[in-house]
């Protein structure tokens, strides 16, 4: 009888447990992350979607930015799955280098910024709960070397996937296609105009 008597006691425990933690997101992460999202909003809004998408587009130009601060802004702005569209405003070929750097960046945001990547901030809530347990005052360290490693394994990634793709277009012998690609996008050609074989 103590055995069904102890089963009993647990599993509504189980449920007592899950009815804290619910209201501990309701009453704590949930306003933050709508006051958060608010806020980016706001501020793309308010700056202006022209230069914003200026920024990105400069921001695309160059290795180091388009693999850093590129999937920095998209992630923060636009936050996660809609910051992949940024790659909307690159050359094709740097667009599988971009997208595996914005992919990459998605749980290091969470440290400081947790509504760019809100369904699964469980990974850094993961990572800082036994920080918090036995540090706390290191909680602040943690999240800030979490962001910043997080933005060199981002550009290293990017990196990486370019050249792969530089050699797969090269092993394929899609050069000339790309090529065309790439006056299409100097011509001011974006993801979704008309090309004559199709949508680039």
């Amino acid at each position: 009888m103590e055995v069904i008597t102890w089963i009993a006691e647990n599993f509504i425990g189980l449920f007592n447990a899950s009815a804290e933690s619910l209201m501990g997101l309701i009453t704590g992460i949930l306003p933050l992350l709508l006051v958060l999202l608010t806020a980016m909003y706001a501020v793309t809004t308010w700056i202006g979607e022209e230069r914003v998408t200026r920024a990105v587009r400069w921001a695309g130009k160059y290795a180091i930015t388009r693999y850093t601060v590129m999937p920095i802004i998209a992630v923060i702005m636009l936050t996660n799955p809609m910051a992949y569209t940024f790659g909307r405003f690159l050359p094709e070929r740097y667009k599988p280098a971009f997208y595996d750097s914005a992919v990459s960046f998605v749980h290091p945001v969470t440290a400081f910024l947790p509504h760019a990547n809100a369904g699964e901030l469980f990974v850094w809530t993961g990572i800082s709960a036994g920080v918090l347990s036995i540090a706390p005052d290191k909680y602040a360290t943690l999240a800030a070397l979490y962001f910043m490693v997080g933005i060199v394994v981002i550009f290293i990634r990017g990196i990486t996937t370019q050249w792969i793709t530089k050699v797969l277009i090269k092993r394929g012998g899609h050069e000339a296609t790309f090529a065309r690609f790439d006056e299409m996008y100097a011509e001011g050609h974006l993801q979704g105009s008309k090309t004559e074989g199709g949508v680039l």
